[in-house]
């Protein structure tokens, strides 16, 4: 046996049917596609169309959520943070930013930055600054001696009152200087206008 002997079984790879061929062929005319229609022409895409009736797609429940306005992060944990320094690719002497982590560990970064998360052993007193951090991997930062810096502020029902506050207190000072600059301008239509009057009064008298 050569290599240019090799071949297939025989019927274990079958032809594939030629249509529109003659009606000798047994898929001539119509090609195998039934009779005149529209699903019998090219072009026809009727996806879920059930006649008029409420489609199976409808019919049936939904289930879950999918946030469109979540963020998503590239995660870090401290034991890899720690892997990295061990290694050399990151140094503990600097603060380390996520350019750090693309450029020496070639970790990709996904567009909302990089979470830590406390995953790991970390023994090394470092200097961090990301995108957010898990409370857990804060407090074992500062208790080595280290710093970690938070780019993105967290958004909590607090912070949320606060800036709604702060906007209705700007809304109303702005009013209230509205209105004085107001008063102060009908108050001195009300000086020149009787200053106006006692002038005419003067010359009448003269």
């Amino acid at each position: 046996m050569r290599l240019n002997e090799l071949k297939d079984n025989s019927g274990s790879r079958k032809s594939r049917t030629r249509v529109g061929r003659g009606i000798g062929s047994g898929k001539g005319k119509t090609a195998g596609r039934g009779h005149k229609g529209q699903k019998s022409r090219s072009g026809v895409a009727i996806k879920g169309f059930e006649g008029g009736q409420m489609p199976i797609h409808m019919r049936l429940p939904k289930r879950g959520f999918n946030n469109y306005t979540k963020k998503k992060y590239t995660e870090i944990t401290t034991g890899k943070l720690q892997s990295y320094i061990d290694n050399g690719f990151l140094k503990i002497d600097k603060e380390i930013t996520e350019t750090d982590f693309v450029s020496s560990c070639s970790i990709k970064k996904s567009p909302n930055g990089f979470k830590l998360l406390n995953k790991g052993e970390l023994k090394s007193k470092i200097n961090l600054s990301i995108s957010k951090a898990t409370k857990s991997s804060i407090e074992l930062i500062q208790s080595l001696g280290g710093n970690i810096n938070i780019l993105e502020t967290p958004k909590t029902k607090r912070n949320r009152k606060i800036t709604k506050k702060t906007n209705k207190t700007n809304i109303e000072e702005n009013a209230s200087e509205d209105n004085e600059v107001i008063e102060n301008d009908a108050a001195k239509d009300n000086i020149e206008s009787q200053n106006e009057d006692n002038t005419t009064e003067d010359k009448e008298g003269s």
